[in-house]
C-alpha cells in the first residue's frame, strides 16, 4: 500500500492519482449506485451521521449559495464546515471550517484517515471501488466530524442522485438553478437533469428551490411530493427585491441594498458587496434554507443575514480585485454563465474592456466567445492548463471569427497573459479574467504577484 500522507501537497497528489486512474481507458466504474461511498463511510465509522447537513445541488450558483449560507450561519454564531469544489489554487480551499480554509495538516490527516480504506477497497474489487470524488467527500466528512462543527454546508459535485454527497441524510436541501450541462452523464433535457438534481430531496426534509424553468420545476416538485418533502420556491413562497434607488448594477453602486420577504417574515437593510443580479437570488436561497432549520429566532436570523452577507467574499465569482481600473475574475465556463457575465460587464463604465481568456477543450468555445464578443475590445488569449485547455491558436481563430473588431493577443503562459493585460490598462479600462476555473486560479496568483494580494485575502492561509 502507499506511504502515509503528512502534508496538503501529498494529500492533493494522492487524490490526483485517483483522478488519473479514472481517466485511463481501462477504467470502467460507471457510477450506477452509491454503494462505493456507503461502503467507505461504513469503514470510517459513519462520520456523516454526527453532522447536521445543508445539501446544495444545482447547475450553477451552488458554490456561491454555499458560501452565502456559511456567512449567515457563522454570523448567527454557528461553527460551520463547508465543502465546495473545484478549487481555484489549492486543495485546501475545498474544505472550510469556521469560515476559514483548513490548514494543510488538518486536510492531510483527514485524507490519511481515508486512504487505507480506499486502497483496500480498490485491491478487493477495482470495478466497485470508491472514486476520486468519493474519497474527497469522505475526507471532508471525516474532517468536519473531527472539527466539532455545528453545521455542514455540502455542495454536490455532479448531478445529485448518484453524487458522492448523496450518501448523507441532510436537514435541508437546496436546488439552485438547472441548465443543460454534463449532458453526457445527466441527460439531454432540462427535465432529465432536474430529475438528477432532485435526487437529493429526502422524505420530510424541507427543500428550497431557485428560479427554475417550468419543466424543471415540475420534476423537482413531483419528486418532493412523492417523498413527502415541503418545498419553498424563490419567487413564490419567498422572494428577494432590490431596494428603491439601489443603482444600475455597476461596480460604482456596490454594495447594493435589497430585502428578503416571506409571507409572514421580512429582512430589510440587507447588502451584498458582490456583482450580479443572480447573487441576490442565491442569497435568498441561503436565508430560506437557514430559516427552515428552525435553529434561530427571526430576530437573530435577520441580524445574522445583515452582518454575514455584508462582509461575504465569493472567490472567482465576479470577484472584484480592484477599481479604477476595474479588475474582475470570474470562473464562468458555460455559455449560460458567460452570458450572465457579459451582461454584468456591459453594465460597467469602461473606456476599453480587456478579456483574458482560456477555455477547456470540452466547452462550447464558439458560444462563449460569441457572448463575450459583444463586450470585449481586446482579447488576451492564453492556455491555463496544458492538457485540458484549447491551444491559443485554435482559440484565436474562433475569436477572430466571432469578434472581428476586437484586438487579439496570444500569450501561452496564463500568468504572463494576465500581467501583460493588467499592464496595458488605462485608469478607466476594465480587465476580466474568465473562461475556466484553471484560469481564475492562475489569474489570482498573477495578480497577487503584482501586489494586489490584500484584495485576494479570502483564499490566503
Amino acid at each position: 500500500m502507499g506511504m502515509s500522507i503528512r502534508t496538503a501537497e501529498q494529500a492533493g497528489a494522492w487524490l490526483e492519482g485517483l483522478i488519473n486512474h479514472e481517466r485511463q481507458a481501462s477504467f470502467r466504474n460507471a457510477r450506477l449506485d452509491l454503494e462505493p461511498i456507503r461502503r467507505l463511510l461504513s469503514r470510517l465509522g459513519h462520520p456523516e451521521q454526527s453532522l447536521s447537513i445543508v445539501h446544495v445541488a444545482g447547475s450553477k450558483g451552488k458554490g456561491s449559495t454555499c458560501l452565502l449560507a456559511e456567512a449567515v450561519l457563522q454570523a448567527a454564531g454557528e461553527r460551520v464546515g463547508t465543502f465546495t469544489s473545484p478549487h481555484l489554487e489549492r486543495w485546501t480551499e475545498r474544505f472550510r471550517v469556521g469560515g476559514q480554509e483548513v490548514p494543510g495538516l488538518a486536510l492531510a490527516a483527514a485524507v490519511e484517515a481515508v486512504r487505507p480504506h480506499v486502497e483496500a477497497l480498490i485491491a478487493a474489487d477495482a470495478a466497485k471501488a470508491p472514486t476520486f470524488f468519493d474519497a474527497t467527500t469522505a475526507a471532508a466528512l471525516v474532517l468536519f466530524a473531527r472539527s466539532n462543527v455545528d453545521r455542514v454546508v455540502l455542495e454536490v459535485g455532479l448531478g445529485g442522485r448518484l453524487d458522492s454527497t448523496n450518501a448523507v441524510d441532510p436537514v435541508v436541501t437546496v436546488v439552485t438553478q438547472i441548465e443543460l450541462e454534463h449532458t453526457d452523464r445527466l441527460g439531454t433535457t432540462l427535465a432529465a437533469i432536474a430529475g438528477e438534481k432532485a435526487g437529493i430531496i429526502k422524505a420530510g426534509v424541507p427543500c428550497v428551490v431557485g428560479d427554475l424553468a417550468a419543466e424543471a420545476l415540475e420534476v423537482v416538485c413531483a419528486r418532493a411530493r412523492f417523498v413527502g418533502a415541503p418545498v419553498a420556491r424563490l419567487g413564490h413562497e419567498f422572494r428577494v427585491e432590490r431596494s428603491p434607488g439601489s443603482g444600475t448594477g455597476s461596480v460604482d453602486d456596490l454594495p447594493r441594498p435589497f430585502l428578503y420577504r416571506e409571507d409572514d417574515f421580512e429582512i430589510d437593510d440587507l447588502t451584498l458587496p458582490v456583482l450580479g443580479e443572480h447573487q441576490l437570488g442565491n442569497a435568498a436561497l441561503a436565508i430560506a434554507a437557514i430559516r427552515r432549520l428552525d435553529a434561530h429566532s427571526e430576530e437573530k436570523l435577520a441580524r445574522a443575514a445583515r452582518i454575514g452577507l455584508a462582509a461575504v467574499r465569493l472567490p472567482g465569482r465576479l470577484e472584484l480585485i480592484r477599481t479604477r481600473p476595474h479588475v474582475l475574475i470570474d470562473a464562468a465556463h458555460t455559455r449560460e454563465s458567460i452570458r450572465a457575465l457579459a451582461s454584468v460587464l456591459a453594465g460597467q463604465p469602461a473606456v476599453r474592456r480587456h478579456i483574458v481568456i482560456s477555455i477547456s477543450s470540452d466547452k462550447d468555445a464558439a458560444g462563449i466567445l460569441a457572448a463575450l464578443s459583444k463586450v470585449a475590445d481586446e482579447f488576451w488569449i492564453t492556455r491555463a492548463d496544458r492538457i485540458r485547455s484549447l491551444e491559443p491558436d485554435t482559440l484565436a481563430r474562433l475569436a477572430s471569427e466571432r469578434a472581428p473588431s476586437a484586438i487579439l493577443h496570444c500569450i501561452e503562459d496564463p500568468r504572463a497573459a494576465v500581467r501583460a493585460a493588467y499592464q496595458a490598462l488605462g485608469v478607466d479600462d476594465l480587465l476580466c479574467c474568465t473562461g475556466s476555473v484553471f484560469l481564475a486560479g492562475a489569474a489570482r496568483g498573477a495578480l497577487r504577484e503584482l501586489g494586489l494580494g490584500s484584495k485576494i485575502a479570502q483564499l490566503d492561509i
